[in-house]
């Protein structure tokens, strides 16, 4: 069977119903955005892959119970980003609620630093690794909501569907995830200083 002229409502339909050819037209509409999504969540492209994978895995188990009641893409959204959650969690060594990963007191949380460490004095696009970087310091519920609204470009309606929390709740995350990933970028343009600091003057200057 041939998905490509098929309407998204008729496979989701047709997959409904077991046709695996309609559940590959589905991934194949989708997999990409999916993939950006978990990559921005996790900085590792090995990572971003096996998550997309676990995603699509979760949506043959459960489109079934896709109901219509919100656009399929959100819905999609949403599982793949508790996929990405459930992942978060099991590395941080502790059960977390989503509903505690986007309560606004998750700004005590410890910075994701189990990335690696990316050398900033690389040349090309410094503010964007910089970004990224920080990106991928932020607490889970931080990142999540960062990257649903300032990256995949969602609305705040969305995202409080996708995560599960209030419209408040969502700008009050994205406010503070702001201004974590800003204290966070001044904190490695400082560092970088220091780093030239010490690169110019030698073995003579230090802090």
């Amino acid at each position: 069977m041939e998905t490509g002229d098929i309407p998204e409502p008729e496979l989701i339909r047709l997959a409904q119903q077991g046709n695996a050819a309609a559940f590959e037209g589905l991934y194949q509409l989708h997999n990409r955005r999916v993939y950006s999504l978990c990559l921005r969540m996790v900085g590792n492209t090995a990572e971003a892959e096996d998550l997309t994978q676990e995603a699509f895995l979760q949506l043959f188990r459960k489109i079934s119970t896709f109901r219509g009641e919100s656009a399929f893409s959100t819905w999609l959204h949403r599982l793949s980003v508790n996929v990405v959650l459930m992942k978060l969690r099991k590395k941080s060594g502790k059960e977390t609620s989503l509903e505690q990963v986007t309560d606004p007191d998750e700004e005590s949380g410890t910075p994701r630093r189990d990335f690696g460490t990316l050398d900033v004095r690389l040349s090309g696009s410094l503010d964007r690794v910089n970004l990224q970087r920080a990106v991928e310091q932020l607490p889970p519920g931080y990142k999540s909501v960062f990257v649903l609204h300032d990256v995949q470009g969602f609305e705040h309606n969305e995202i409080a569907e996708i995560m599960g929390c209030s419209i408040g709740n969502s700008k009050s995350q994205l406010h503070k995830a702001r201004m974590r990933l800003r204290d966070l970028l001044h904190e490695t343009v400082r560092e970088k200083a220091r780093e030239e600091r010490r690169a110019a003057g030698g073995s003579s200057s230090e802090d």
